[in-house]
C-alpha cells in the first residue's frame, strides 16, 4: 500500500501538480497510522518498513510544500528524517535536507536553509548528480545572503559536477536531477543577484523545455526576471501565453510567484498601460483561494 501510494503521488504531481495530489496524501494519512504516530514508537519494525514510510513521508512533504502549507510540510519532513534514521536510510534522509533547504529558503529563512544544505554531504564523495543540487541549495542560500561571488561560484562548480554524468552510485530519486532542472536553477540563482541579462535566457531555456507540471515554477520565475529588468514587452508577451492556462497551475509556490509579479507591475507607476491591463488578466486568471490551497491555512490532513 505504501509502495503504490507513493507512485501515485509522484505520477500525479508531475502530470497535474502538488493540489491535485493533496486528496491522496490526505487519504494515506487516514488509512495508514504509521503515518501519524510517532516516529520513536515504530523503531522495532523492519528497516523495509520503516524505509518505506520515511519515503512516503518524503513525497507527502513536497507535496505538501507545492501545495503551499509550509508549516505542515517542514512537519513532515521532521517525520521522514526521523524514520529515515532509525532504519539508516541515509539517502532518503539527504533527500529530506535537501528538500527542506529550498522550503526554508522558499520562506525567507536562508540561513536555515544553508545549514540544512551542508548536512547533506558525509564522509564519503557524492555521485555528481546529488552532489549538484547540494551545491545548487547552498547557492540560493548565499544568493539570498547577499553572497554573489561565493553564490556564482557555487553554480558553476554544480554544473561541473553536473557534467560528471549518471552514476551507479545515484539514489533512486536522482532520476529528476537533469540538465533543465539545473538550467531553471542557475537562472533563479542569477535572478537573485539581479543579473538578468544572464537570468533570463536560461530561465527562458528551462522554462520552455517539456518535462513535469512543477516545473512551471520555472516560468514564473521567467516573468518576475522579466518585470524587475524592465522587459515589459517580453513580460506582457509572457503573460499573454500563461494567463490562459494559469487556472490549471497545481502548484501554489508558482500560482503565489505569478501573483507578486503581476501585482508589482499594477504598483509600478511607469509600467504602461498594455503590461498594467495584462497584469490585471493574468491575475483574473489565476485560482482563487477557495481553488488552491493557501499557505496561511492548515491542511487537514
Amino acid at each position: 500500500m505504501v509502495l503504490r501510494t507513493i507512485e501515485r503521488l509522484v505520477a500525479l504531481d508531475a502530470v497535474s501538480g502538488a493540489t491535485s495530489a493533496m486528496p491522496v496524501a490526505r487519504d494515506a494519512m487516514r488509512r495508514i497510522p504509521e503515518l501519524r504516530a510517532d516516529p520513536g514508537s515504530l523503531r522495532t519494525r523492519h528497516s523495509d518498513v520503516l524505509a518505506a514510510l520515511a519515503e512516503l513521508c518524503e513525497v507527502i512533504g513536497w507535496i505538501l510544500f507545492d501545495a503551499g502549507f509550509y508549516r505542515e510540510a517542514h512537519r513532515m519532513n521532521a517525520r521522514a528524517l526521523a524514520l529515515a534514521e532509525l532504519c539508516g536510510d541515509r539517502w532518503t534522509a539527504r533527500f529530506v535536507l535537501l528538500n527542506d533547504s529550498m522550503l526554508q529558503a522558499h520562506t525567507g529563512a536562508p540561513r536555515t536553509a544553508l545549514r540544512s544544505a551542508v548536512r547533506v554531504p558525509g564522509t564519503r564523495a557524492l555521485p555528481a548528480r546529488v552532489s549538484s543540487l547540494v551545491l545548487i541549495r547552498r547557492a540560493h542560500a548565499i544568493a539570498m545572503l547577499g553572497g554573489h561571488g561565493d553564490s556564482l561560484d557555487l553554480v558553476a562548480r554544480a554544473r561541473s559536477r553536473f557534467l560528471d554524468g549518471i552514476s551507479r552510485h545515484d539514489p533512486p530519486w536522482a532520476w529528476w536531477i537533469d540538465r533543465t532542472e539545473l538550467l531553471g536553477h542557475h537562472g533563479w540563482v542569477l535572478a537573485r543577484l539581479r543579473r538578468w541579462d544572464q537570468a533570463i535566457p536560461l530561465l527562458h531555456e528551462a522554462a520552455t523545455a517539456p518535462g513535469p507540471s512543477y516545473r512551471n515554477l520555472f516560468t514564473a520565475q521567467l516573468l518576475s526576471a522579466l518585470a524587475r529588468a524592465g522587459a515589459r514587452r517580453e513580460a506582457e508577451d509572457l503573460i499573454a501565453e500563461v494567463a490562459p492556462r494559469a487556472a490549471r497551475i497545481g502548484s501554489v509556490r508558482t500560482i503565489q510567484t505569478l501573483g507578486r509579479t503581476a501585482t508589482h507591475l499594477l504598483s509600478s507607476p511607469d509600467a504602461p498601460a498594455p503590461l498594467r491591463e495584462a497584469a490585471v488578466f493574468l491575475l483574473e486568471s489565476l485560482p482563487t483561494p477557495d481553488a488552491v490551497s493557501p499557505g496561511s491555512q492548515r491542511a487537514k490532513l
